[in-house]
């Protein structure tokens, strides 16, 4: 930095707001060595006044040099700093690039998750006449993000009066309501109001099993999208084939048939109790003698034939329903049966029976998911449901507006005891299929 003499200016004047200015950043440099210079030009110019100011010595001149070398390392120093000033700024701006991008990809997983992977919590439904086995399974619908993300594609009808007859819309709109929710539950009211448009009733005491079904396809009926129905369709439909042989010709027969739930047996051939849910799937893809009166008519041998009969699975998500006719007489069944909360396929059924898809992986591994029990008698009782968080790795128990975390523990309160028959006992089983990515 080049200064000039002192002697080459008028003296007695004060300085200039700008020279004051430079005084001050000489100044800041005198704690970095350069005060014997920066007190000499104090001294000229202020103190002898009325004469010119001595020309500055050698010693003095070559101190000025190396003070204008020192300006110019603190000139670089700003420079460093000003650098720093930008980078923190560009730091900044990235930060809020990012916060961004994460307000985003959470309004999209608010899109996939379901109600207990929200912020505000599992969200319950007010049981508004007897809508406890409908406030069940809502829950276990809204619970699978699976499903979630067909329900947010679909297609909204453009009329009112379309809007109020449409059930995905209706539980569209509810499953919204219980994400913005700040209660603890809603009212399930306009949804209700829309399936008695379509024969589902208040004040009706429905089975779980059966109730699934109406509302499964009614949703799968007002589904405009070719392709959302099809993904409803592969995650919900257990695919079966069944193999019959005539026992007199041995004349073969092959049946493909769509399930939407396997109603297991709960006792086995000789009429004794199943213990366990393996059990009960061994019972029902066993081989089966079909004589008497279950004996089909063979159109080769053009009269009724003993039979030999044989289930092949296909599955994606599994709806396993504890059942058991007894004399025509529903009667609520109460003996004990133990479910694992992840079943093999491949361990309980034999390589004939079960046919996974080669190209997923973990082929025959189901985790169990959810759980709708039932209290009471077989003709009037209670709905609720266990159902299991897919990203908070928690058990949620719904009961209507009641929703608390629970444990494994918990739910196996539900596998039932003989001597308690008005006890929880689980009714409907849901198991969804590992790593699945059908959708």
């Amino acid at each position: 930095m080049a200064l000039s003499s002192p002697g080459k200016r008028k003296l007695g004047r004060a300085p200039s707001s700008r020279e004051g200015a430079l005084g001050c950043q000489k100044q800041s440099a005198v704690d970095r060595g350069a005060g014997l210079f920066l007190c000499h030009r104090r001294g000229t110019g202020v103190e002898v006044e009325g004469s010119r100011a001595p020309l500055p010595s050698a010693r003095m001149r070559l101190m000025g040099q190396g003070f204008g070398r020192a300006e110019r390392r603190r000139s670089l120093k700003l420079d460093e700093y000003q650098r720093m000033a930008v980078q923190t700024e560009e730091e900044e701006e990235e930060e809020k690039c990012a916060e961004n991008i994460t307000a985003k990809c959470k309004e999209q997983l608010k899109a996939i998750w379901g109600m207990a992977d929200l912020r505000n919590g599992a969200v319950g439904l007010y049981n508004i006449g007897l809508s406890c086995c409908l406030n069940s399974l809502l829950q276990v619908f809204f619970m699978n993000r699976h499903f979630t993300m067909i329900l947010r594609r679909i297609e909204v009808p453009f009329d009112a009066a379309e809007q109020k007859a449409s059930v995905p819309y209706q539980m569209l709109l509810l499953l919204e309501e219980m994400q913005r929710s700040k209660q603890k539950s809603v009212h399930p009211t306009d949804l209700a109001c829309c399936l008695s448009k379509h024969n589902v009733r208040l004040f009706v005491l429905y089975d779980a099993a059966q109730l699934f079904l109406i509302l499964w396809n009614i949703i799968k009926d007002q589904i405009t999208s070719v392709d959302l129905a099809e993904s409803l369709t592969l995650l919900y439909t257990i695919q079966l084939q069944e193999y019959t042989v005539c026992q007199n010709c041995l004349l073969e027969m092959k049946k493909d048939s769509n399930m939407l739930m396997l109603p297991l047996p709960m006792f086995d051939s000789d009429s004794q109790p199943l213990r366990t849910l393996e059990g009960a799937l061994h019972a029902f893809f066993a081989l089966e003698l079909l004589t008497e009166g279950s004996a089909c008519r063979c159109e080769q041998c053009d009269r009724r034939t003993s039979w030999l009969r044989v289930r092949v699975c296909f599955a994606t998500d599994v709806h396993l329903l504890n059942s058991g006719p007894e004399q025509r007489k529903t009667k609520k069944i109460s003996h004990s049966l133990s479910f694992p909360q992840s079943l093999d396929f491949n361990q309980i059924l034999t390589s004939e029976q079960y046919c996974p898809d080669v190209q997923e992986k973990d082929n025959g591994l189901y985790d169990l998911f959810a759980v709708v029990a039932h209290s009471g008698s077989a003709n009037f009782g209670h709905y609720c449901a266990y159902v299991w968080s897919l990203t908070e790795g928690k058990w949620y128990c719904f009961n209507d507006s009641s929703v608390c975390q629970v444990s494994w523990d918990d739910v196996k309160c539900t596998y039932g005891r003989a001597c308690l028959r008005w006890g929880e006992t689980a009714y409907l089983l849901v198991y969804l299929k590992r790593n699945c990515r059908q959708l």
